[in-house]
């Protein structure tokens, strides 16, 4: 392989059981946002706009869908004769595998694979993210400093900081004191989880963690406050524009309604940074007679024959008439029959909502309908619950007794 200046290492193996049931047979990575992408797109699309062409794809967590999904890496331009995109699985050598114990010990357990390329930097970055970042900026300034590591910052509330890796800095961005979810944060200046290192010294923490039985072998609590507690250069990049952690019903939620706003929070129609993604190849969106769609992201091979207020559907999503969707984010192929109500909800791929369904209300937590769920005729799903077919057979089989 010809040598890398620099390389992407994209942590896709989490569960993301705050997520709930849209996350029971998909890795997080997978999971569909904003009418015809998957989280995913978002950092490899980051990827390949800032010049990034090789990528490695730490995947564990039911990993099928996505694998699937990355392919050969064609929609974002990854499939090169020298680089690409590769999905990395745990390590199995001989008899012997073992799961990725944590960030540090993901990128641990493919060392080998980074040394195939030979890179002066390697840029670690989270698959669970929506925002757009040219990762060449970053690493220039990583150059220009002559850090050790450079990791993306951005103010974050002050309610909310104890959620994150908080740092302190100086005048010139060089990071003087970092503490991983802080119980009384000092600052307000989050980690994104996005780094960039320099390899050879990246390489040697990797193994002096993996030496250490007691380590938790993760990035923000051990091998960022080693190299800060060793001297090393610590350097912050600031970041100020739209980026969010869709780790959680609510989060992911309302970074689809974000879409949503004039002008929106995070414009997916920019030209000059576009986010590619695989799309199955759909004929154009339909609105029939008498329906109403306002405030709304109507995705091809949908069919509008009700009321769409303010809500996204995915490709081949079909709405009855007499059906309302308000608020809400309706999977691939998902179908809501005539008479079902649906507000603040997100309803799973090919979940079917039977005629006079009520699911979810106008205020409260989101309604979750997972993937594949074909809901009773006249059923109810209360603001907040999370109903799968498992759900509704415990019901049957408690209701029978």
């Amino acid at each position: 392989m010809r040598k890398k200046q620099c390389i992407a290492m994209l942590l896709a193996g989490g569960q993301g059981s705050r997520l709930g049931i849209l996350t029971k047979v998909m890795a997080k990575p997978a999971v569909p946002f904003g009418g015809k992408y998957r989280i995913i797109d978002f950092p490899l699309s980051n990827c390949s706009n800032s010049g990034i062409d090789v990528v490695g794809v730490l995947t564990q967590y039911q990993p099928l869908e996505l694998n699937s999904y990355i392919g050969s890496g064609q929609p974002w331009d990854l499939d090169l004769s020298n680089g690409g995109v590769f999905v990395l699985p745990p390590y199995v050598k001989g008899k012997i595998g073992e799961w990725y114990r944590g960030t540090a010990n993901a990128i641990y357990q493919n060392i080998s694979f980074i040394e195939q390329f030979n890179p002066d930097y390697v840029l670690v970055l989270s698959g669970d993210h929506i925002y757009k970042m040219n990762y060449n900026d970053m690493l220039q300034k990583h150059i220009k400093n002559k850090a050790d590591v450079t990791i993306a910052v951005r103010p974050v509330p002050w309610s909310e900081a104890s959620r994150f890796g908080i740092m302190e800095t100086d005048e010139n961005d060089v990071i003087v004191d970092f503490e991983e979810k802080p119980k009384n944060p000092k600052s307000n200046k989050a980690s994104m989880g996005v780094y960039v290192f320099t390899w050879s010294v990246l390489k040697s923490y990797l193994e002096g963690d993996e030496a250490n039985k007691e380590s938790q072998n993760d990035f923000g609590k051990n091998i960022i406050p080693n190299m800060l507690g060793d001297g090393r250069k610590l350097i912050a990049f600031g970041f100020e524009d739209y980026w969010k952690d869709v780790g959680t019903i609510e989060s992911l939620w309302e970074a689809n309604m974000d879409l949503l706003q004039s002008p929106p929070a995070f414009d997916l129609y920019d030209p000059k940074w576009r986010i590619y993604a695989r799309n199955p190849i759909m004929p154009p969106h339909y609105v029939g007679k008498g329906a109403i769609v306002e405030d709304s992201m109507v995705t091809e091979g949908c069919e509008v024959n009700g009321d769409v207020r303010h809500s996204v559907l995915f490709a081949g999503v079909r709405i009855d008439r007499g059906a309302t969707v308000e608020d809400s984010v309706i999977m691939p192929g998902a179908v809501i029959m005539a008479g079902a109500v649906v507000r603040r909800a997100i309803v799973g791929e090919n979940a079917v909502i039977s005629a006079g369904c009520t699911v979810g209300t106008d205020q409260g937590d989101i309604a979750l309908v997972g993937q594949d769920t074909v809901l009773p005729k006249g059923y109810t799903v209360q603001p907040g619950a999370q109903i799968d077919m498992d759900a509704l057979a415990a019901e049957e089989e408690g209701a029978s007794k």
